[in-house]
C-alpha cells in the first residue's frame, strides 16, 4: 500500500474580511428567485391590497366618515401597503430556506466561503428589495385611484426598510426553525397574519377598550404600520419618534438571533 504522506490545511480566506463578491452573489440570486415569479411575488401582493380597498371602500360607501382626521379610504391605503410589505418580507426569506431544507440545496450555502452574517444580511436584504419593489408599485397604482400624497419621504424610507428588515429576520428564523410547511403556515397564520391585522390597519387603536391599547403598543407590528401610514397623511396613532427606536433596536436584536442560530446550524447541521 502507498502511503500517504501529503498533509493537507484547511484553507486560508483570500478575499478579505468580507466577501464581497459572494455577498452580492447571494443576494443576486435571491433577487432574482421573486423576480422570475414576478407575478406572484409582486403583482399578488397589489391585487390582494386592491381587493381590500374595494371591498372595504363599497362596504363602507366610498369609504365616508375619518380617521386622523382623513378620509376612511386614504387612512386605510398607507396601511394595506404596510401589511404587505410584511406579510411578503417574512414569506421571501422564510421561503429561502424552508424550500433549501425541504430541496436539499441549503448545502451550496453552507458549503460556500460565506460566513454566518453575510448570508443571513443577504438574504435580508433580498427581503427588503421585495418590499421596496412592492411598496413602490403599490404607491404608484394607488395615487391613480385615490387621493394619496406622500408627506414625509424621511419617514416613508426608514419605515419600509425597518419593517421590510426586521421581518426578513423573522422569517430567517422561522425558515431555520421549520422542517416542513405546516409548521411554517402555522408561524404565518398564528402570528404574522393576526399581528398585521391587529395592529390598526383598519382602525385606529383609540377606539380599543384601555387594555388592548396597553398591548397593541408592545406589538411592534403597530408602529410598522403607524409610522409608514404617518409618512401619507402626517398623523399618527402612536409615537413616531419612540418607534423609530423600537423598530431599530428589534432590527438589529432580530438580525443577531438570527445570525446566532445561522452560525450554530440551528436544525442544519446534525
Amino acid at each position: 500500500m502507498v502511503e500517504i504522506t501529503k498533509k493537507y490545511k484547511i484553507g486560508i480566506r483570500r478575499f478579505g474580511y468580507v466577501n464581497w463578491i459572494g455577498f452580492w452573489t447571494l443576494f443576486k440570486k435571491e433577487v432574482l428567485r421573486f423576480l422570475i415569479v414576478w407575478i406572484q411575488t409582486i403583482i399578488s401582493p397589489l391585487i390582494s391590497s386592491l381587493l381590500f380597498l374595494m371591498v372595504l371602500s363599497l362596504a363602507l360607501g366610498n369609504g365616508r366618515g375619518e380617521m386622523l382626521g382623513v378620509q376612511f379610504i386614504t387612512f386605510l391605503a398607507p396601511g394595506l401597503i404596510a401589511m404587505q410589505i410584511i406579510q411578503q418580507s417574512f414569506s421571501h426569506s422564510s421561503s429561502s430556506f424552508m424550500i433549501g431544507k425541504i430541496q436539499g440545496n441549503i448545502v451550496d450555502i453552507l458549503y460556500a466561503p460565506l460566513s454566518a452574517a453575510e448570508v443571513t444580511l443577504a438574504i435580508a436584504f433580498a427581503s427588503v428589495m421585495r418590499a421596496v419593489m412592492i411598496a413602490i408599485i403599490s404607491i404608484i397604482i394607488f395615487m391613480l385611484i385615490i387621493d394619496l400624497k406622500i408627506f414625509n419621504y424621511f419617514y416613508l424610507i426608514i419605515f419600509t426598510l425597518l419593517s421590510a428588515f426586521i421581518l426578513g429576520c423573522i422569517g430567517i428564523i422561522a425558515g431555520l426553525w421549520a422542517e416542513k410547511f405546516d409548521h411554517m403556515a402555522t408561524v404565518t397564520n398564528f402570528l404574522i397574519v393576526p399581528l398585521s391585522f391587529l395592529s390598526g390597519t383598519f382602525y385606529t387603536i383609540d377606539r380599543l377598550p384601555s387594555f388592548l391599547q396597553i398591548i397593541s403598543k408592545g406589538n411592534p407590528f403597530f408602529y410598522m404600520i403607524d409610522g409608514f401610514r404617518y409618512s401619507f397623511i402626517g398623523a399618527a396613532d402612536g409615537s413616531i419618534s419612540f418607534g423609530i427606536i423600537y423598530l431599530s433596536t428589534l432590527s438589529f436584536l432580530s438580525w443577531y438571533f438570527s445570525y446566532f442560530l445561522y452560525k450554530k446550524g440551528y436544525k442544519l447541521k446534525s
